[in-house]
């Protein structure tokens, strides 16, 4: 498979899309059903539906009974830690292991040609971007999914909530489905942004940054203040009529989902032929210049703001003039 079918690779061996990034094209005028479409396909494939199909699993198989969850007990909120443990060790450790110790693709669609591995920094706990992930991950990223996942457990058992069934609102339920990515992206955004400010940027945010070129396990590499705000957005049901079912998908969209934007490869080689988007571009951008991209494109925040990076040498220009103003401005204030 050659890469440079799709993009081009830059002297020191940093791989580009040839294709822009672009908002959601039901955001640009006139609609074209063909983007639209495309968009659609993109939203769902290959992760959101993935992560549905593993929280209905995850429902009818791997949580315990209602009555079991009525009452807090160590056993089953060791069982949910230990559940999402193995799942976050399958998936992140698949990642990791073909595309950064096997390299079975090499640097392929790979967007920055350096390997973490071969770079230690002591910025990272054993100067190992791999290992610090892995520790803040189990240490505290985990915990903090799955406290809140025991929280909205306990509330559904107990009857607190807007708690419905599939019966009594199918066509709700149908919306909501569609609705949590943009629940989310929107989230995220609003505690993102905030994040970038100097003081919180400082002593919070830059454990994260500190993956200047992400990799899997940079995912869930956050402080965890940072980690107990990401993952709040699931408690938006508490609020709304919704089953436990789409409070463990919000989770795996959060917990697993982390990993989009910080796989480091554009597409997955699946065999000679068949390739995977990865839809990590816009993400990626965020951390290779740290003030873009604060939410994902299907929520326009960052196109509104002028936050927007579509990987173009004009928003490199861009974003140098608006560097430069906030230079000026802070001189003129210290001045």
């Amino acid at each position: 498979m050659d890469d440079l079918q799709y993009g081009t690779r830059n002297k020191r061996g940093d791989w580009t899309p040839s294709e822009p990034l672009r908002i959601a094209p039901i955001y640009r005028l006139p609609w074209k059903f063909r983007d639209i479409l495309g968009f659609l396909k993109g939203y769902f494939l290959p992760w959101n539906v993935s992560f549905m199909a593993l929280a209905t699993i995850y429902w009818f198989f791997l949580t315990p009974s209602v009555e079991t969850i009525r009452t807090l007990a160590p056993g089953w909120i060791l069982y949910l830690f230990l559940r999402n443990s193995a799942a976050v060790l399958i998936f992140f450790g698949a990642m990791e292991l073909r595309l950064y110790v096997q390299r079975r693709q090499g640097s392929q669609f790979k967007y920055n040609h350096r390997w973490p591995s071969e770079h230690p920094s002591d910025v990272f706990m054993f100067k190992s971007q791999t290992i610090d992930g892995i520790i803040r991950t189990f240490a505290t990223g985990v915990p903090i999914w799955t406290a809140y996942e025991v929280l909205i457990l306990w509330c559904y058992a107990n009857g607190i909530g807007a708690w419905s069934t599939f019966e009594a609102h199918p066509v709700w339920f149908v919306v909501l489905w569609l609705l949590v990515p943009i629940w989310h992206e929107g989230h995220f955004y609003l505690i993102h942004r905030p994040l970038h400010w100097p003081f919180f940027y400082k002593h919070i945010h830059s454990i994260h940054h500190n993956s200047v070129n992400p990799s899997p396990w940079s995912s869930l590499s956050m402080h965890p203040v940072e980690q107990l705000l990401f993952f709040s957005s699931s408690l938006l049901y508490l609020v709304v009529p919704a089953h436990p079912l789409f409070a463990l998908y919000h989770l795996q969209l959060s917990g697993l989902g982390s990993i989009v934007g910080h796989i480091g490869f554009d597409k997955i080689a699946l065999g000679d032929e068949k390739l995977m988007d990865t839809h990590t571009y816009n993400h990626y951008l965020h951390h290779k210049y740290f003030e873009v991209n604060y939410g994902d494109g299907t929520v326009p925040f960052d196109k509104i703001f002028g936050t927007y990076h579509d990987g173009t040498a004009a928003s490199d220009a861009a974003l140098d003039r608006r560097m430069k103003r906030r230079r000026e401005k802070m001189a003129a204030r210290l001045g």
